[in-house]
């Protein structure tokens, strides 16, 4: 049995829904900021796939230059979460939202 594209697809698929699942369900910070990533990679994993479909580079180095990104992203929002926690000493949403000012 070979792995098609096929595969690599409904494998991001997958990945990108459980994302999408932690985004909209999840209550703490972390967890969000992990299920975006998780979704980011999904869509990394597509462009892989369908760049090697084509037998191109292009899905190749906009990858490298999203996980690039992704990692200055990671950093920011981390700095984010920590400010957030010593003023507030939470990461609940809910709470976090109620704030004002």
């Amino acid at each position: 049995m070979t792995v098609t594209i096929e595969h690599y697809l409904v494998l991001s698929a997958i990945l990108f829904i459980i994302g999408a699942y932690g985004v909209i369900v999840r209550k703490n910070l972390i967890i969000v900021l992990m299920s975006l990533e998780l979704m980011l990679n999904a869509s990394n994993l597509a462009f892989v796939a369908f760049s090697n479909v084509l037998g191109d580079l292009t899905g190749h180095i906009f990858v490298i230059m999203s996980i690039t990104v992704a990692a200055a992203e990671v950093a920011v929002g981390l700095a984010f979460v920590v400010t957030i926690y010593t003023h507030h000493e939470t990461l609940n949403i809910d709470v976090l939202r109620m704030l004002k000012g």
